[in-house]
């Protein structure tokens, strides 16, 4: 995917990539790394290339609560009968809940791929634990008004972090509508040196921002997205304030 179109897919783009190979196609709404998400509109196209061509839809929505400016989530299964017969969508507890580290998912597509996946899954890892059970238990039939209170406060850290990285010389960074993370292009600095070393790729990039001033981030090449790196912020705001400073004291290194 491309950032002049929102790091999305477009239904032409979808439709070239299809072979006679394609099984299925993944989609993450919201994206993890970009943050971005596709509208209803946007995946009734999608969800009309996959009919026609009789792909199979793996619909990551794992993120799909945390959605920014009243963005309106959709769930590409819910559209019609024909995609909804095509659509495995899988989705946990691990964003939405704060339970990463617990390894609860879920998912949910036609019968038989399902039966299919259940006899995989019971000879690989038999079930999850009872703690993590009654833990979901309680997350999914509690109160929900947390959630509220939760987005305004991640919509809050996004503002700031994707402020702060358009106003660094050189940096261009995409506003996401969901999930907590930013993905900046950095690729303007590629090629320069800092630290008396050539920062040629992302990862050296980060390996520098690590090494030398103690920010962690992740390559975009990782994700196929050479010269971009993903940060989260899913961490405080003095932390995000910090780390900010010290990728901007960072960015005076190079030359």
């Amino acid at each position: 995917t491309q950032e002049a179109n929102g790091f999305k897919i477009t239904p032409q783009e979808l439709e070239r990539a299809i072979t006679p190979k394609t099984k299925a196609f993944v989609l993450n709404s919201p994206s993890n790394p970009t943050g971005s998400a596709y509208s209803r509109k946007e995946l009734e196209a999608i969800a009309e290339v996959l009919v026609a061509k009789n792909v199979l839809c793996i619909s990551d929505e794992i993120y799909e609560k945390i959605v920014y400016e009243g963005f309106e989530f959709a769930s590409i299964a819910s559209l019609n009968e024909k995609i909804k017969a095509l659509t495995v969508t899988v989705n946990g507890a691990s964003k939405v809940y704060s339970m990463t580290g617990w390894r609860m998912g879920y998912a949910a597509g036609p019968k038989e791929i399902i039966a299919a996946m259940t006899k995989l899954q019971g000879q690989v890892t038999t079930n999850i634990n009872s703690m993590t059970q009654w833990a979901c238990v309680a997350a999914l039939n509690e109160s929900q008004d947390f959630l509220k209170e939760w987005v305004a406060e991640f919509q809050r850290r996004r503002d700031y972090i994707v402020k702060r990285f358009n106003a660094m010389p050189g940096i261009r960074c995409y506003n996401p509508q969901g999930a907590f993370y930013v993905f900046p292009n950095i690729s303007a600095y590629l090629g320069k040196s800092a630290g008396g070393r050539k920062i040629d790729t992302d990862s050296a990039f980060c390996e520098y921002l690590l090494e030398k001033h103690l920010v962690a981030c992740v390559a975009g090449s990782g994700f196929g997205a050479p010269g971009y790196m993903r940060l989260s912020y899913a961490t405080s705001m003095e932390n995000i304030q910090k780390g900010l400073d010290r990728i901007e004291k960072a960015l005076g290194d190079f030359s």
